[in-house]
């Protein structure tokens, strides 16, 4: 039986994937466990993490440093592929609203910092270690640690930052968790009908396409083409059927309008009302319900050759007769104007004659197990890309230290670039959303194994003597006080969404574990697109605060 115990206390490779999986497994068991309907979901492999460090069942420390950063990497990239596609019109939208919010956190916490530290007179290496980890910022830490050793030299004191970031750390998650329950709680949401809101927000704010019949009536529009109507409009809109008398057809950019035509449009209600204003009004006559030989398909981007060519250079109309209205793309509904670039896994809505559709559909590709493969080379490139982005050191005014993206920033942006472009020369970066959420959980799991193990051997002792249980009444402080007081504003005040919300907690906070927990609450990207919004803004003031911090009060 030595072999067994060999397994669960030394050092081999065997060993280290048994820990990993026990705290996996058991982590994942406990995040099932409700209490009055409440669940930690992810965040029971961090507390898994913890048992199994604290009973020294832990792996080699150069192992577990890797497996924590490479699997925040995976899950910070598998974020962004997810998200890049709608992630600059959201900005677009809500964009400086929501980023303001999140800098109110960022701010407030430092705040909390200060007076901790002239008030109580708590030593400064201890308070940017307790800000750090209230707000599971690592990099804040580094950039601290780095501040405080150019003023401190080899100062035993520098251990200090390090011991109050692991009392802080794991509550800074839950925190944020909690934040989220209270707001639930106290506000009474459903969040599946948040979801739904959310949904028809979009649309409602003119981001999302739909379905309008619209008559001319515009006496000035008579005799004009179509082309002519859309450069005078400046809007984005397709007409997918025309309906003149009984007749149904597809109109091209050389279509000449008459009074009385009905147009079958799909945009946005923005610029529907614009379309209203200048063509006329909606019909009650629906042009889909007449009788005609056109029929709507959905066809797949599978085929190299149309990805990252834009909707008016595949020029459908002229050579099938049909009309592509609408692009699904990573769950986000877009308007197929003239000039949007088609991606790969792209789920187009076409408009056409069914053997048109059929020559359409093979050109375009329409393949499931093309779209179904994981294309493996791209991720590793995206991945190399946003290593050497985050490692890039830049000079901020006024502060010594460099700053960097750091392992986490830099894939996150690569990945929402790559993703919002989807193609580039040879190489197309589609994953496939099943592939995307496997490497996500894996990535979030044992990210959070490593933190739990690594704090987990001086978690109970730095509790139960010294100032362990004072440090972390101090870092809840921190954490609770400035979400507390951004979630109600945001909620009561700005309205915003509940599942918007808890991505804004999570963004500010650049804490994945809480957005694992947030994408958990409903079926909805709202959290992550959120996330993603605040993330770069949040990631470069919690560096910039911590050395901030140092300078100030030394």
């Amino acid at each position: 039986m030595d072999w067994l115990l060999q397994l669960f206390t030394g050092h081999s490779v065997a060993h280290t994937v048994i820990i990993l999986s026990l705290v996996i497994a058991l982590g994942v068991a406990i995040g099932h466990i409700k209490v009055f309907g409440i669940s930690l979901g992810i965040a029971g492999v961090l507390f898994s993490g913890l048992l199994f460090g604290h009973f020294q069942l832990t792996i080699n420390e150069e192992i577990l440093e890797f497996c924590r950063e490479f699997g925040l990497v995976l899950f910070v990239y598998t974020i962004g592929m997810q998200v890049g596609p709608g992630f600059f019109s959201s900005f677009r939208k809500q964009g400086l609203r929501l980023n303001m919010l999140a800098a109110s956190i960022v701010l407030g916490g430092v705040i909390v910092a200060l007076v901790i530290h002239l008030l109580l007179k708590v030593p400064v290496p201890v308070v940017v270690g307790l800000l750090s980890g209230a707000v599971t910022n690592t990099p804040g830490l580094g950039a601290a640690q780095q501040a405080l050793s150019e003023r401190l030299g080899n100062s035993p004191d520098l251990a200090l930052p390090g011991m109050a970031y692991a009392v802080a750390y794991p509550f800074g998650i839950l925190g944020i968790i909690l934040t989220m329950i209270a707001v639930r709680h106290v506000f009474r949401i459903n969040p599946e009908q948040e979801a739904e809101a959310y949904d028809r927000s979009q649309g409602s704010n003119g981001q999302l396409p739909q379905n309008y019949n619209i008559e001319i009536s515009n006496a000035r529009l008579a005799g004009i083409q179509v082309r002519t109507l859309a450069a005078t409009l400046q809007a984005e809109f397709v007409i997918s059927r025309l309906l003149r008398g009984d007749k149904v057809e597809i109109p091209d950019a050389e279509t000449r309008l008459q009074l009385g035509d009905v147009l079958h449009v799909v945009c946005t209600a923005e610029n529907a009302e614009k379309l209203s204003l200048i063509v006329g009004d909606v019909s009650k006559v629906d042009v889909r319900a007449v009788p005609s030989v056109l029929t709507a398909r959905n066809i797949l981007i599978t085929q190299r050759d149309a990805v990252g060519k834009k909707i008016r250079e595949l020029d459908l109309v002229r050579r099938y007769g049909v009309a592509i209205t609408r692009v699904n793309r990573a769950g986000t509904e877009l308007v197929a104007n003239a000039g949007l670039e088609l991606q790969f896994g792209d789920r187009v809505t076409v408009v056409g004659g069914e053997s048109s559709l059929k020559k359409v559909s093979v050109e375009l590709g329409d393949s499931i197990k093309k779209l179904n493969h994981p294309n493996i080379l791209p991720v590793f490139i995206g991945i190399i890309l946003g290593v050497i982005l985050g490692s890039i050191p830049f000079k901020v005014a006024g502060v010594p230290a460099p700053v960097k993206l750091g392992l986490a920033g830099g894939p996150l942006l690569v990945s929402i670039l790559l993703s919002r472009y989807g193609r580039i020369g040879p190489v197309v970066w589609y994953l496939p959303l099943s592939a995307n959420l496997v490497l996500r959980e894996v990535g979030i799991t044992l990210f959070l194994a490593c933190v739990g193990l690594k704090s987990g051997g001086r978690f109970v002792e730095t509790l139960v003597s010294g100032d362990g249980l004072y440090w972390m009444g101090l870092a809840a402080l921190i954490t609770a006080v400035p979400l507390a007081i951004v979630a109600l504003v945001a909620r009561y005040v700005y309205k915003l969404n509940y599942l918007s919300l808890c991505g804004l907690l999570a963004g500010s906070m650049t804490d994945p574990p809480a957005l694992g927990f947030a994408n958990q609450i409903a079926a909805s990207d709202a959290p992550a697109i959120t996330y993603a919004s605040v993330y770069a803004l949040t990631m470069f003031l919690r560096i910039l605060t911590a050395q901030a911090l140092v300078l100030i009060l030394l």
